[in-house]
């Protein structure tokens, strides 16, 4: 009875959260009905505001025209005038070239000359007053910018989501260089890409509505961009999203990971009769070293041979190797700050290592011990730190093979740590997690071996 209530209670909660799926993809659906009237508007409001341009510019046309009309009479009227006057003074010169009497033609032809010297010098007899260019040459309609764009209006639609290229993606352990493919590239005004930390949750809808938690780079003009300040070891989540004037579409999610965090050996820590490289990459077992100042830093018990690394982790997922070369003898592992640096790494609760005591391998914490099977040809060892999913676990690199995995509740940050008791080892730090031990996904399936109590037999390496 109670499991076909909780069946039932299934079902319709089921049926609830379809319901509202469905209800959310018919309001985007009428959102874009909405969107595609509201052009249908702005294409009329356009029509309408040429109709208004039109009547503006007739009504100019127009007023010009009663303007250039009264002007061009006038015009006119002046040129009717001189042609009377010019009329009268040829009038007066034909009546004096047929008069006989000397005297009295020397006088009429000296008033003849003096009035058409007066008219000359004011130019009002003579010359018509005539000036077209002004009226008439200053009024000109250019319509070639608006019928380009009129001729350039289309019906926009969204641009194709883009497609994030996983392959060509690029990482480094603070950076991560996203790539991108549009097939709607030269209708795309801009990019907009947003990410924000993987949590694990598979549904990745429901992700991106916690808006809070996205970071969000705006106008990406390229189809490609490095995001930096990110942490170490850490898996993210991306989207890409194309924009243009007509809206937007968002590619399909793609999850990246930064890389493991780089570290170095810390001279401060490392024992008086150990010698480090100059790139503190390496460190080895020298009876002969240098005399080092004590530090709280130094290991400093006898046979504590040890040095750490010079970071501390608190999240993400980190990924490192040791060259083994031929060292026979040597723990490799995490540890708190708190360990104490006067005894074996892994004899306290506050450190986890692998070891190696000639041919014995196996794994330490908290003073306890447990054989480990590995091949004595051993000569990379992959560790592997999943601080967020409480997980430090030791491979066989060569081999891709996985050897041990302690289940930790980590309560502090952990700095790498290494103790060797002959010949030399060598860090490989910052590296991408490889692809046979991916956390945290191929790790939930994966059967961790549990801590037992101390093996016998093992006294010879003490």
């Amino acid at each position: 009875m109670e499991a076909s209530k909780t069946n039932a209670a299934q079902t319709l909660e089921n049926n609830l959260t379809n319901l509202v799926k469905r209800n959310s993809e018919l309001e985007s659906q009428m959102a874009k009905l909405i969107q595609i009237c509201q052009q249908v508007e702005e294409c009329d409001e356009l029509v309408e505001i040429i109709r208004q341009r039109k009547q503006v510019i007739a009504v100019k046309i127009k007023e010009s025209k009663v303007m250039k009309l009264r002007k061009l009479a006038q015009q006119i009227a002046n040129c009717r005038q001189c042609l009377e006057r010019s009329s009268a003074l040829i009038t007066q010169a034909e009546h004096s070239l047929k008069e006989n009497d000397h005297a009295r033609f020397l006088q009429t032809a000296r008033n003849v000359a003096e009035r058409v010297a007066m008219a000359t010098a004011s130019s009002q007899v003579l010359i018509p007053d005539v000036n077209l260019n002004e009226a008439f040459d200053t009024f000109a309609l250019d319509f070639s910018r608006e019928k380009k764009i009129l001729e350039g209006l289309d019906y926009l639609t969204a641009p194709n989501p883009p497609s994030i290229r996983e392959e060509l993606c690029t990482a480094s352990h603070d950076t991560i260089t996203v790539h991108w493919t549009s097939e709607d590239e030269f209708s795309v005004t801009s990019y907009e890409l947003q990410y924000t930390i993987y949590t694990g949750q598979a549904n990745f809808i429901s992700l991106y509505n916690s808006v809070d938690s996205w970071m969000i780079v705006p106008n990406i003009k390229q189809n490609h961009y490095t995001v930096h300040g990110l942490q170490s070891g850490t898996r993210y989540v991306f989207f890409v999203k194309a924009i243009n004037q007509a809206g937007s579409r968002n590619s399909e999610p793609a999850r990246l990971k930064t890389n493991s965090q780089p570290f170095k050996l810390d001279p401060k820590t490392a024992h008086k009769k150990l010698r480090l490289s100059n790139d503190c990459l390496t460190m080895e077992k020298d009876e002969s070293s240098l005399k080092k100042s004590h530090t709280p830093e130094r290991f400093s018990g006898t046979g504590s041979y040890g040095a750490a690394g010079n970071v501390f982790i608190d999240s993400g997922c980190h990924y490192w190797e040791v060259l083994l070369g031929a060292s026979t003898w040597y723990a490799v592992g995490v540890a708190y700050k708190s360990a104490p640096k006067n005894e074996w790494s892994g004899k306290n609760s506050s450190s986890w290592v692998f070891s190696r005591c000639n041919n014995n391998f196996m794994v330490r914490h908290n003073g306890k011990e447990m054989l480990v099977e590995a091949s004595p040809q051993l000569r990379r060892l992959g560790v592997l730190l999943d601080y967020d999913n409480n997980g430090l676990s030791f491979y066989d690199a060569m081999n891709s093979q996985h050897l041990h995995t302690f289940d930790i509740s980590f309560l502090l940050p952990v700095a790498p740590t290494f103790m060797i008791w002959n010949k030399s080892v060598m860090i490989l730090s910052g590296l991408p997690v490889p692809d046979f031990v991916d956390c945290p996904e191929q790790q939930e399936g994966m059967c961790r071996q549990q801590e037992s109590p101390y093996v016998s037999g093992m006294k010879g390496c003490q």
